[in-house]
C-alpha cells in the first residue's frame, strides 16, 4: 500500500474514488429502498447524450453533461407524473431517446474528442487535480442536501402515498432527489465510466439491505462496502495492471456475493 501510494496519481485516484464510491454507497441505499436500480443506467447513458453535444459545441464535456442530466432527471420526474406511470418507464424512454441523441450527433461531429472515450469506460487512473476538486464541492454539496433532506428522502423511498397523504410536496422532492442521482452520476462517469457507475449506485445498497436490519445499519454498510470495493480495486488495478473501474465493480459484486450467502436472513 506505501508503495501504491507513493505515485501521486495513485494518490489522487484514491481521494477521488473514496470520495464518489461514499457518494455513490448513500445515494444506492435510497435507490434500493425507493426500487428504482434501473435508474443509475438511464441517467448514466443518458449522460452521453450530455457528453456528444459538449464534444459537437467544443465545451466542457463535464459541464455538458451535468446540465443535459440534470434536464434529463427533471424530464422523467415530469413524464413519470405527467403520463402517471412508474419512473422506470420514462428512464426507459429518456434513456433510448438520449442515447439515440447522441449517436446522432457524434454523427454530425467531424472527428471524436478523446476525452469521450474516459467518459464511456473511466479515466480514475487519470484523475487531474480539477476533477478532484470537481468531486470534493459536489460530495460537500451533496452530503449537506442529503443530511436535510435525510428523513423525507427515506419517507418518499418507503412509502410514497403515506408521504403525500402526510402533505409532503412529493413532486418537488421527486425532481430533487432525481437531479441528486444525475449530479452524482456526472462526477462518478469522468472517474468509473458510464458502463460502469450504474453498478455502484445499486451494489453496495443491496449489501446492505441483505445484511442490515435498519436503514442505519444499511447505510453504514453500503458505504463501508463501497470504500472497501474502492481500495481493494484499486490495489487489484496497480499490482495486477487491469482497468481499476471494472476491478471495483467486480469486488464490489464479489462482496454482494459473499453478503448473500452469509446474510443471516438465509441461515
Amino acid at each position: 500500500m506505501a508503495e501504491m501510494l507513493s505515485h501521486g496519481f495513485m494518490v489522487r485516484a484514491m481521494c477521488a474514488g473514496l470520495l464518489v464510491a461514499t457518494l455513490l454507497a448513500i445515494m444506492s441505499v435510497f435507490i434500493v429502498l425507493k426500487k428504482l436500480s434501473f435508474i443509475g443506467v438511464g441517467i448514466s447513458h443518458s449522460a452521453f447524450g450530455g457528453v456528444a453535444i459538449g464534444a459537437f459545441l467544443g465545451v466542457d464535456l463535464t459541464a455538458s453533461a451535468l446540465v443535459f442530466s440534470t434536464g434529463v432527471a427533471l424530464l422523467i420526474g415530469w413524464l413519470s407524473r405527467r403520463a402517471r406511470v412508474h419512473e422506470d418507464i420514462s428512464i426507459g424512454i429518456v434513456f433510448a431517446t438520449s442515447m439515440s441523441l447522441g449517436v446522432v450527433i457524434l454523427g454530425l461531429s467531424k472527428g471524436y474528442n478523446v476525452d469521450l472515450f474516459s467518459y464511456l469506460f473511466g479515466s480514475i487512473l487519470a484523475v487531474t487535480n480539477r476533477d478532484l476538486l470537481y468531486a470534493f464541492i459536489v460530495f460537500v454539496v451533496m452530503i449537506l442536501t442529503i443530511r436535510l433532506l435525510f428523513k423525507e428522502l427515506l419517507v418518499y423511498c418507503f412509502d410514497e402515498e403515506w408521504a403525500r397523504a402526510g402533505g409532503m410536496n412529493i413532486d418537488r422532492l421527486q425532481d430533487v432527489f432525481l437531479v441528486m442521482i444525475a449530479v452524482t452520476v456526472v462526477i462518478s462517469i469522468k472517474l468509473l465510466g458510464i458502463v460502469l457507475v450504474s453498478a455502484l449506485l445499486v451494489i453496495p445498497g443491496a449489501i446492505g439491505l441483505v445484511l442490515a436490519q435498519n436503514y442505519r445499519v444499511q447505510l453504514i454498510i453500503s458505504i463501508a462496502s463501497a470504500i472497501t470495493s474502492t481500495v481493494a480495486g484499486l490495489s487489484l488495478s496497480y499490482w495486477f495492471d487491469i482497468a481499476s473501474g471494472a476491478a471495483i465493480v467486480l469486488f464490489s459484486a464479489l462482496l454482494f456475493i459473499c453478503a448473500t450467502t452469509l446474510s443471516p436472513r438465509h441461515l
